[in-house]
C-alpha cells in the first residue's frame, strides 16, 4: 500500500435532505489529502440533488437515478469506487475529523487486514450524542456469533471486498453484517481501540427504528446460511448453538426496539436456552423488556433520558 493510498467513499442516499449535508460536510473536511468522493442518490424527491450539487465540483460523481435498493446504491458506488480503501458513509452519518487519516494508519499497521473498525458514537436527528458503541478485537467467531460492528466506523481494502463480492440484494437490513463476515472468512478484521471514527444516527425514519421488527428475520436467515455455507464449516458446527443463541439475541434486541417486550422476552428464552454465556451484557435490557411487557408506562422515555444522562456523566468525567 502506498504512503497515500487513495480512499474511496460512498454515501447512498435517498430523501434524507435533512442530514445529508452535514454527511457531505464530514466528508469534505476531513484533513486526508487523497480522497474520492461518490454520492449515490436513489432519485429522491426532496431537495436532495439541489445539496448535491451544491458540493458537486468537489465530488468524484454523483447520480440520482431509481434503485432496486440501498443494497443496489451502494453497489454502484462500489462500481464507481477506484481506492485501495473503501469507506461507505450513509446519508444520516457523520464521520469525525481525522476518521480517514485514523483509517489508513490501521491499514498501514495491519497489511493483512480485510476491514478496520473502530468503536461508533450515536447521535439523535439534533446531532446530539447519547451512546459510545464500544467494540472489541473482533474477529471471524465473533462476527458469526452475532457480534455486531457499527457500520459508518468500519473501512474496507478494496482488493478483499472484490474478492469477497458487493452487497448482496436480497439483505435489506444486515446487508453489511453479511458483507463483512464474508471479508472476514478471507482475511480477518482489525478493531483499532481507543477511536472512535464515526457518528450512526439514530431518529424515527432510520431502518433500525422504523423497521426495528424486520431485523430478526434476517438474523435468522443469515443464521441459516452461517451454518449451510461451506466457507464458515467447520468452524459452524462447532459454534452452531452461539450462532442461533446470537441471533435470538439481536432479535430480542430489536423487538425491544419496537416495544415488542413479549417476543422480545420469548427470544431471550430462546436464546439463553441455546447459550447461556451469549446473555453476556444483556441482563438491563432483559430487565427492561420484562418491565415493558408487565406494561410499565412512559418506559421508553425513561430509559432514554436514563441513557443520555449516564452517557454525559461518563463524557465529562
Amino acid at each position: 500500500m502506498s504512503t497515500q493510498p487513495l480512499v474511496s467513499i460512498i454515501t447512498p442516499s435517498f430523501n434524507q435532505a435533512a442530514f445529508l449535508e452535514q454527511t457531505i460536510r464530514s466528508v469534505l473536511q476531513q484533513d486526508y489529502p487523497n480522497i474520492e468522493y461518490w454520492v449515490i442518490d436513489g432519485g429522491s424527491t426532496d431537495n436532495s440533488v439541489e445539496i448535491i450539487k451544491q458540493y458537486a465540483p468537489k465530488l468524484a460523481g454523483w447520480v440520482s437515478e431509481k434503485d432496486q435498493s440501498q443494497a443496489d446504491g451502494i453497489n454502484k458506488g462500489f462500481v464507481k469506487a477506484t481506492g485501495e480503501i473503501i469507506g461507505w458513509l450513509n446519508s444520516d452519518d457523520l464521520y469525525y475529523p481525522g476518521a480517514i487519516t485514523g483509517a489508513v494508519e490501521a491499514f498501514r499497521q495491519h497489511p493483512e487486514a480485510s476491514f478496520v473498525f473502530s468503536d461508533v458514537e450515536s447521535i439523535d436527528e439534533h446531532g446530539k450524542a447519547f451512546n459510545l458503541m464500544r467494540y472489541g478485537d473482533w474477529k471471524l467467531p465473533d462476527l458469526m456469533t452475532f457480534h455486531i460492528i457499527g457500520q459508518p466506523g468500519v473501512f474496507m481494502r478494496r482488493a478483499v471486498l472484490e474478492q469477497a463480492g458487493y452487497l448482496d440484494l436480497g439483505y435489506n437490513y444486515l446487508l453489511d453484517v453479511q458483507l463483512w463476515l464474508r471479508m472476514a472468512a478471507i482475511a480477518e478484521p482489525q478493531y483499532v481501540p481507543g477511536e472512535v471514527w464515526a457518528a450512526a444516527r439514530i431518529h424515527s425514519d432510520a431502518k433500525n427504528i422504523a423497521h426495528a421488527q424486520d431485523f430478526g428475520a434476517e438474523a435468522f436467515r443469515l443464521a441459516k446460511w452461517l451454518c449451510e455455507d461451506e466457507r464458515f464449516y467447520p468452524l459452524s458446527s462447532k459454534l452452531f448453538n452461539k450462532i442461533w443463541a446470537g441471533a435470538h439475541r439481536l432479535n430480542a434486541f430489536y423487538l425491544v426496539e419496537a416495544g415488542q417486550f413479549k417476543p422480545a422476552l420469548r427470544s431471550y428464552a430462546k436464546m439463553l436456552r441455546l447459550s447461556p454465556s451469549t446473555s453476556k451484557g444483556t441482563f438491563k435490557r432483559m430487565g427492561y423488556a420484562a418491565l415493558g411487557a408487565l406494561g410499565a408506562q412512559n418506559l421508553r422515555q425513561s430509559y432514554a433520558n436514563w441513557r443520555l444522562k449516564h452517557y454525559q456523566k461518563r463524557q465529562d468525567k
